[in-house]
């Protein structure tokens, strides 16, 4: 009978392979370490003093609910991947990671969602938006964020309010200064400031059906419109007094148009028929001395004189007529005067024709 040294060798290391790992299990499984109890949880959550929607006592809660706490249980029972997917549906919890340690803890690390604006839509919706542009439930807990009001729909929140709150927000002046977005029926917004009581009008925002195209165009738009803001604010209103203007309208490109604060012109009149920009502006101007001139004062200046000066000049044909009319006055007398001298010659000559 042949022997198969070949594959009795083969079969044989992969037996002594086989055991030698079950070996390594069950030494590592040692009863000792079953025995081990958790003796310390540490949970981390990044951003919890920034955003503040959830803090270790709710994670505690949570795990306890489903009976996954760690604490005082044998670490051999100490189930991580079913503690991660618990805590990762948490709305508030962007991701999550538990692991063990040698000395018997175990370690949970958070990090939050990052909420970027508060939706309160006309419609009752009160919810808020990440930095995903997804949308998270309502919590108990306050923030500091940009509140968004009026006419919202969670199509228009996600793809328009979101771009432009994130854009708000990136900038360090605005987004201590601007606390509201509010949303019109014709769907323009208008922007409610921390400083100042007036109201901040910057038109509709741009429409593009393609997401970056969106997302550029609005950035690129309401970076346009806030820097004219600022320098508005700067040239403007810090000498024109804050409380000046109740409505500042940045809608066109090529003018500001305010509506004034006070006076029995802001009662009557609307947006539309508000005061311009240049009722700011000049107030920020030098005016001239009064020794100096003006250029539109030099200018108008020469054609008053001429205007005094030049008068009705007759025309030509009434300068004719009046010469025409002269000389018929003068021959006319000339011609009775003839006729005067002739009539005694006339009579003399018939005396004499009778005589003969």
């Amino acid at each position: 009978m042949h022997i198969n040294w070949k594959k009795t060798i083969i079969v044989t290391s992969d037996m002594l392979i086989a055991v030698y790992l079950l070996l390594a299990f069950t030494a590592f499984d040692k009863p000792e370490d079953t025995a081990r109890l958790c003796t310390k949880v540490n949970i981390n959550i990044q951003d919890e003093a920034t955003n503040g929607f959830i803090n270790t006592r709710e994670i505690k809660a949570r795990l306890e609910k489903e009976q996954l706490y760690p604490l005082e249980k044998p670490m051999k029972y100490v189930n991580l991947r079913k503690m991660e997917e618990t805590l990762k549906g948490s709305p508030f919890v962007k991701t999550a990671e538990c692991y063990k340690t040698q000395a018997g803890d175990v370690n949970i690390t958070l990090t939050q969602r990052m909420p970027v604006v508060r939706i309160k839509g006309a419609n009752g919706d009160d919810y808020y938006l990440d930095d995903n542009d997804c949308i998270m439930p309502n919590s108990h807990y306050t923030s500091d964020l940009i509140i968004a009001t009026g006419n919202i729909n969670k199509w228009f929140a996600t793809n328009y309010i979101s771009p432009l709150s994130k854009e708000l927000m990136s900038n360090e002046l605005w987004c201590n200064q601007i606390e509201q977005i509010n949303v019109l029926p014709d769907l323009g917004i208008e922007l409610i400031p921390r400083v100042g009581n007036h109201i901040i009008y910057i038109g509709q925002l741009p429409y593009y059906k393609n997401k970056k195209k969106r997302q550029k165009a609005v950035a690129d738009f309401v970076d346009k419109k806030m820097e004219r803001l600022e320098k508005f604010y700067k040239y403007g209103l810090s000498q024109a007094g804050w409380n000046r203007y109740s409505y500042i309208n940045l809608e066109f490109d090529n003018q500001i148009i305010c509506k004034r604060k006070d006076g029995k012109r802001e009662e009557k009149e609307g947006v539309d028929e508000a005061l311009a920009v240049s009722d700011v502006i000049g107030a920020t101007e030098q005016k001239p001395e009064s020794g100096q001139k003006t250029e539109q004062s030099a200018v108008s200046a020469p054609t008053k004189k001429k205007a005094e000066a030049k008068q009705p000049e007759p025309k030509k044909s009434e300068t004719t007529t009046d010469k025409k009319k002269g000389k018929t006055e003068n021959t006319k007398p000339k011609s009775a005067d003839k006729t005067e001298k002739s009539a005694p010659k006339t009579k003399e000559k018939k005396k004499q024709k009778l005589n003969r």
